[in-house]
């Protein structure tokens, strides 16, 4: 087997980065370097840096995207890092050593957020084994049940994985229970009234008109008990797996489905706060490390290349500059109310406090904040005007995107619009027994942005699949509430408002 161990030289550049950073206070677990060909590191990035994944034609696919951008367009994955204790991250073989230790460096800060962001408190730290056993698990399956049935199973479980809450390992929610069976009651209770000695009392002493409203509210009190969950769920993978009519076998194959998606989410909430503090930490440890002049140009070079933002949204270049805001601001003491309510634009431009709080407070940051909280925290006009930020739009009748606004406002929340919840539609479980018939109801809270026809059907479909009886969807289109239903066979809508 070839030996993908670090070289000697470059063990050495790594001991003394990692010094350089745990001088600055950066907390990390030990990081386990592999130099790999380019081949094996896209086959290791196609299965989201784990070296073994269970089978699936996704992995496959992916890989292919990555090598024909490799190939073609002269991609290159820099670095790669697994949130694992101890961690693993990878490097390119061949690349110049400048360039390894740059990522060595950007690979630090990564540990250390992952090791200490709260986003990540509840992640497994031996997700590396954990990969290791679905994949056995699910070959498992294969063996016993055929390659093509567990495959279209993964298939339908992959399209629904982003029906998670993202923030349920961090907030208790009201579980859906239920302990009695949904349908299939054959002798619903009826009310009898109060007891009665003589037969010919009976209509004096429950009367008919005080006999209904006895059974109405006794199938008040039976409705309420039949209808799960109490209160709406987020997590509809999680319902799935505790009322769907699944078989063992496709419970397994969800529940992993859903454990890897778990893991993956923080990675996802923190893209832009993750990046920059790593980026922030590479361009500081490196300029420490760098040893001639040489090495100097080499690195800014590089360095520049990662945080380019070629007119587009790069999470490496605005987490690296709202880290250095951040950092001047409280060093300068431009905060508070004070600063606020200052009205002098010299002033507020010219103001320093000399208060030296900004790495106090950018490490506060690392451990507090996600990309919407960092976002709406710490992003400012100035910052927006100094950074040339805009929203764009696609325009019909050029063909071409151009520049929207450049309103602090409006870029302010169509960047939180695309960090909240990844940008996907919040979907509930209203109903898991809509009509009395263990239909499933469902309720897209709808955010000013009409869902994808196409997108809800397929899910709609692919949740049939696994709840097996009618599927019901609650959103607005067109400014009218309406109802998209899906009962195995055809699609219907109705206005319901």
């Amino acid at each position: 087997m070839k030996n993908t161990n670090l070289p000697a030289h470059l063990d050495a550049a790594r001991e003394e980065i990692e010094s350089i950073a745990s001088g600055y206070g950066l907390d990390f677990y030990p990081i386990i370097y592999e130099v790999l060909d380019y081949r094996t590191l896209y086959e290791t990035a196609a299965m989201g840096g784990f070296p073994t994944r269970y089978p699936h034609w996704r992995f496959g696919m992916d890989f292919d995207q990555l090598m024909k951008g490799h190939i073609w367009q002269g991609s290159t994955i820099l670095e790669m890092v697994i949130n694992n204790n101890p961690s693993y991250a990878y490097l390119l073989e061949g690349n110049e050593d400048m360039a390894q230790k740059m990522v060595m460096a950007h690979v630090t800060g990564h540990v250390d957020f992952f090791k200490n962001n709260m986003w990540f408190a509840h992640t497994n730290r031996k997700m590396l084994d954990v990969m290791a056993n679905h994949a056995t698990r699910v070959q498992r399956l294969i063996d016993r049940h055929g390659y093509d049935m567990v495959e279209d199973f993964i298939d339908t479980c992959l399209s629904l994985e982003n029906l998670i809450d993202y923030h349920a390992p961090y907030i208790r929610r009201a579980d859906a229970q239920s302990y009695e069976p949904v349908v299939g009651e054959f002798n619903p209770p009826t009310v009898e009234g109060l007891k009665v000695e003589r037969e010919y009392m009976r209509d004096y002493i429950n009367p008919p008109e005080y006999l209904a409203d006895q059974q109405r509210k006794l199938e008040e009190e039976r409705a309420r008990q039949r209808r799960f969950p109490e209160s709406p769920q987020k997590d509809i993978l999680l319902f799935l797996m505790n009322y769907a009519p699944l078989e063992r076998w496709q419970h397994t194959i969800l529940e992993i489905v859903r454990d890897e998606a778990y893991y993956f989410a923080p990675q996802g909430m923190t893209k832009t706060t993750n990046e920059g503090w790593a980026s922030y930490w590479h361009s500081t440890i490196m300029t420490q490390h760098v040893a001639s002049a040489a090495e100097i140009i080499s690195f800014a070079d590089l360095h520049s290349g990662v945080v380019a933002a070629n007119g587009r949204y790069n999470p490496y270049k605005v987490g690296l500059e709202l880290f250095r805001d951040i950092e001047d601001r409280w060093n300068k003491g431009k905060f508070g109310k004070e600063y606020e309510e200052c009205d002098d634009i010299q002033a507020k431009r010219n103001w320093d406090k000399q208060l030296g709080l900004g790495r106090q407070k950018i490490f506060e940051v690392r451990r507090l904040y996600n990309d919407v909280t960092f976002i709406d925290e710490f992003l400012t006009p100035e910052f927006v005007i100094e950074q040339k930020l805009f929203s764009f739009r696609y325009n019909r009748d050029t063909d071409l995107y151009e520049i929207a606004s450049r309103e602090f406002k409006e870029i302010k929340e169509k960047l939180l619009f695309r960090l909240t919840n990844f940008g996907q539609p919040f979907i509930y479980v209203e109903d898991g027994n809509f009509n009395n018939r263990g239909e499933l109801y469902l309720r897209h809270r709808h955010e000013s942005v009409d869902l994808k026809m196409d997108y809800a059907r397929d899910t709609m479909r692919n949740l049939h699949k696994i709840w097996t009886r009618p599927i019901h969807l609650e959103t607005i289109i067109d400014d009218k509430k309406r109802l998209l239903s899906f009962d195995g066979r055809d699609f219907s809508e109705k206005r319901i408002d």
